[in-house]
């Protein structure tokens, strides 16, 4: 069995793969293997990994699944004691791996971790995806060290230390493959977004931990299959969120978050359109609302298998206990380290 497997999922990605896929091979060669998940791409991305890449392992998947469901098919033609999901839009650095494989052989308590996530852009900034480790609030709504809502912080040293997080970004997720299928994997629901969230939630309620290692950072370009501001992405977030809080809230909180969220996605429904005039995502809002409470029945049995499994409320302290919409809005707190002081 082989210890570390970085796996990046591609559909339709050779310009990704031509521009980024030489730093994963020459800095992560020497402490793990590399695949690449082709999602049934219909440009040339086969061709050319087979012409430039052959040491790379391909895995053929026969539709586009999605990211959620495209890894959990391609993690199990995998033989390894620990996954890297790795998307195919990241710059690694060298011995990016070292401090990552380190802390997890001298953590078992832990399940899985990121390294700081920086803008590819701009070396200097944090990246929106997952900067230096995420957090939800009690409602549900992710930020991160770096970047809370839109605004995203210069790396100025600032969360250089490592640190308990709630989840980590699916861009870069280092994973151990044991607690991936114990925790069901990614739920193939969800297509794309929030499914590192919810799985890494579910981890936390097992009793596992997640954590952030700065040491090791990375380079994201971000937004390469949906874009910032795409209705499709705004539908999927909405939904996806919802139907994780859903799934991983305890019985007590479950009605309560549940109506301040019908308020305020209606009220970011309106606000997109009244103040930023983006019908699109109005809409988008309004379809997610309706798509949860269609197929909510359908999370039914997971909800209860989720609950049942529930080890510890550690869980509930990476939760934060204020509304980071009312922080960021009403009282201008716009970053994390402001929250927390």
């Amino acid at each position: 069995m082989e210890k570390v497997a970085v796996v990046i999922l591609n559909w339709n990605g050779k310009r990704m793969l031509e521009t980024y896929l030489n730093s994963v091979i020459e800095c992560s060669k020497q402490e793990a293997d590399i695949y690449v998940a082709d999602n049934a791409s219909s440009d040339d991305s086969l061709e050319f990994l087979q012409k430039h890449h052959p040491e790379v392992k391909v895995i053929q998947l026969e539709k586009n699944w999605g990211f959620a469901e495209g890894y959990n098919k391609a993690l199990k033609m995998v033989k390894a004691r620990y996954f890297v999901l790795l998307n195919s839009d990241v710059e690694v650095t060298h011995h990016w791996l070292t401090p990552l494989i380190e802390f997890m052989d001298n953590h078992p308590e832990v399940a899985a971790c990121q390294p700081k996530l920086l803008a590819d852009a701009n070396h200097d900034q944090f990246e929106y995806a997952g900067a230096a480790g995420g957090f939800i609030d009690h409602l549900g709504y992710p930020f991160c060290r770096g970047r809370v809502f839109d605004t995203v912080e210069d790396d100025n040293g600032q969360y250089d230390y490592p640190m308990e997080v709630m989840w980590a970004t699916g861009a870069c997720l280092f994973i151990r493959a044991e607690d991936y299928f114990k925790a069901g994997g990614l739920d193939a629901r969800f297509f794309a977004h929030n499914e590192e969230i919810d799985l890494c939630w579910r981890l936390n309620i097992m009793g596992r931990k997640v954590w952030c290692i700065p040491e090791s950072f990375v380079f994201h370009l971000g937004g390469g299959t949906l874009p910032q501001g795409n209705p499709r992405k705004t539908f999927l977030n909405f939904r996806n969120n919802l139907t994780m809080l859903y799934k991983n809230l305890p019985e007590d909180e479950l009605q309560k978050v549940m109506r301040w969220r019908w308020w305020l996605d209606y009220l970011a429904a309106f606000q997109t359109l009244l103040l930023n005039g983006h019908w699109g995502d109005c809409k988008a809002i309004f379809k997610a609302r309706r798509a949860f409470k269609k197929w909510k029945p359908l999370f039914q049995e997971d909800r209860e298998r989720i609950q049942a499994a529930r080890k510890t409320e550690d869980s509930q302290k990476l939760r934060a206990p204020f509304s980071i919409v009312w922080q960021y809005y009403a009282k201008g707190i716009k970053t994390f380290s402001q929250l927390f002081s």
